[in-house]
């Protein structure tokens, strides 16, 4: 009998034999009916290795037994037995849920006679039954990754590969994916599940942490955490202080990362180091280890401490006007209401986190304040001018990063730099001292003439945010800029975000990631359409515990939607 599960023996991958290995010497065992995590920075090799799973891509040494059969010699016999879903899943957006369920029955060799039960299963399964008809490219971020989901899982497979299924997807369809995941383990399915959210690898079996092309970390990930306990602080009551607390405590050398959290911070710090001075100065209180912790921890800590990118910047005058003000903000496409009397203030120097579940509004009011959507009712004020009306003069002095990479793919990161920098007005010396200084800050020198498509994501995160801020600009908008970056690229972007607001920048950002939700001064909750909460992380967090604990971030944003689901049903009852 075969044996079940994944074996990687001395396991290499190299592209370019002039260049270094995409991964090196792996050697692992994947224990069948199981979860295994596969975790990383940007660039570590994760979507190689699980390629090299799948059969898609041949090891330069080594082997893959996938149940039994050998990648290099059996491949039909591992590709009946598969699921995958690679990061980019190919839904065709112009098909309908329905359409892109048959044509992958049809490709999976399911009989037409067995059809209908299968579909109307994963459609229930997936909460896609009243959407049966919508076509895929309108689907919500949440919806296409249970769609793409369901499309691997059609035939249930003895193993299901997933390559970071949850990017930009918000937290209840990310507990949904898991619910879907964790039925088919109980059927006694293998899952091999890459990730760069690092709570989702812990809920994992085991886990696989990889770090330039090597396997670095093995085993459950509660071992992981372990290796921090003792060593993880917590402070608060900074409020207006803290990142300027934060900023001096990232000189220390003692300390392996630092990051905050509400209206405190929260800290790492080395292995065996005397810390009396620092408790003393901070107040600092015992904190239990996280998973993210250990895996920092391991990596060696944090790379960057301070931003040079702040320090580049001049303290920006203190302003006479809130920056933006929502006004009753309303926005309607047909019959459907996309936001509905949306209002709220941002102040100067103030990181304004703006959260909602996947097609809950949010882009759509944050075009509007942008000047890319005009309102259907109420006013978008910026820097103190109604967009509706003079928008020439507020567009010079904002930035703006997009959801989905904003940048030219097709240009190189030089032509961005260029031609982004001539979007935003600058000429001659001005333009190109600014495109050198943005150059050096983001270490792009080795990628200038590289086309912006096949960048490592955490490089074109850095491209797209060189581009948003080379023009100094005193509003920043950020829609989901760190969506699949690994934790140590997202604390360098926040790093920077952090230095900006001291000089006076204003921030407003999308996330879906929660634990990054903990860096805004406040935030404002957004769903159906209709702002439901507003308040600083602590507030929010306040607002669901009762006497309890503090709840997490993430469960606060699930608990004040369902208690606005179950305040609007109880109101359509009584009317």
């Amino acid at each position: 009998m075969a044996t079940k599960g994944i074996i990687l023996e001395n396991l290499s991958k190299t592209f370019d034999p002039k260049g270094p290995p995409a991964l090196s010497d792996i050697n692992a065992i994947i224990k069948p009916g199981k979860i295994t995590g596969i975790a990383g920075p940007d660039g570590a090799g994760k979507t190689t290795l699980l390629r090299l799973m799948t059969g898609l891509l041949l090891p330069t040494q080594g082997k893959v037994i996938v149940n039994g059969f050998d990648t290099t010699k059996n491949p039909e016999a591992i590709h009946n037995s598969l699921g995958y879903m690679p990061q980019k899943f190919g839904l065709y957006e112009d098909l309908t849920v329905m359409e892109n369920l048959t044509l992958y029955a049809e490709l999976r060799g399911i009989s037409k006679h067995d059809e209908k039960p299968i579909f109307d299963h994963f459609l229930q399964f997936t909460n896609l039954i009243k959407f049966k008809n919508r076509l895929a490219g309108k689907l919500s971020g949440g919806m296409k990754q249970k769609l793409g989901l369901a499309c691997a899982l059609l035939k249930e497979p003895e193993i299901l590969i997933l390559d970071e299924p949850s990017v930009g997807v918000d937290p209840i369809s990310r507990q949904e994916l898991w619910s879907m995941v964790k039925e088919m383990i109980s059927h006694g399915t293998t899952v091999v599940w890459s990730t760069s959210y690092l709570d989702e690898a812990a809920l994992c079996d085991e886990v696989l942490v990889l770090d330039e092309s090597k396997l670095i970390y093995n085993g459950i990930p509660q071992d992981l955490t372990k290796q921090v306990k003792g060593r993880v602080f917590e402070t608060s009551h900074y409020s207006g202080e803290k990142r300027k607390v934060l900023q001096n405590v990232l000189q220390d050398t003692r300390v392996i990362d630092g990051l905050i959290k509400g209206d405190g911070i929260r800290l790492v710090t080395k292995k065996g180091a005397t810390l009396t001075d620092l408790k003393s100065k901070l107040k600092l209180q015992p904190a239990t280890p996280i998973f993210e912790d250990g895996f920092i921890d391991l990596l060696g800590g944090i790379k960057e401490r301070k931003s040079v990118l702040a320090e580049l910047l001049e303290q920006l005058p203190v302003s006479k006007t809130d920056p933006i003000k929502a006004e009753k903000l309303t926005k309607k496409f047909g019959d459907f209401t996309a936001a509905r009397d949306v209002s709220f203030i941002i102040k100067q120097g103030e990181i304004f986190g703006f959260l909602g579940p996947n097609g809950a509004g949010k882009s759509t009011t944050f075009k509007m304040l942008c000047g890319l959507l005009t309102p259907t009712m109420g006013r978008a004020i910026v820097l103190g001018y109604d967009l509706q009306h003079f928008p020439s003069l507020v567009r010079s002095r904002i930035g703006y990063m997009a959801q989905k990479f904003s940048l030219y793919g097709n240009l190189s990161v030089l032509q961005n730099l260029n031609f982004f920098s001539g979007i935003y007005g600058l000429q001659g010396k001005v333009k190109k001292e600014a495109i050198e200084e943005m150059i050096e800050i983001f270490g792009l020198t080795p990628y200038l003439s590289e086309s912006a498509e096949t960048l490592p994501l955490g490089y074109k995160q850095r491209l797209a945010l060189a581009c948003a801020v080379m023009h100094r600009p005193d509003i920043l908008f950020l829609d989901e800029p760190t969506s699949g970056v690994d934790p140590l690229t997202r604390r360098e972007f926040w790093l920077h975000l952090n230095g900006l607001v001291q000089k006076g920048m204003t921030i407003m950002v999308t996330t879906h990631f929660m634990d990054e939700a903990e860096y805004c001064d406040r935030i404002c909750l957004i769903y159906a359409g209709n702002l439901i909460a507003l308040g600083t992380p602590d507030e929010l967090k306040r607002s669901i515990s009762g006497k309890g604990p503090m709840p997490t971030l993430e469960t606060t944003f699930i608990k004040l939607i369902e208690e606005y689901q179950n305040s609007e049903a109880n109101n359509e009852l009584s009317a």
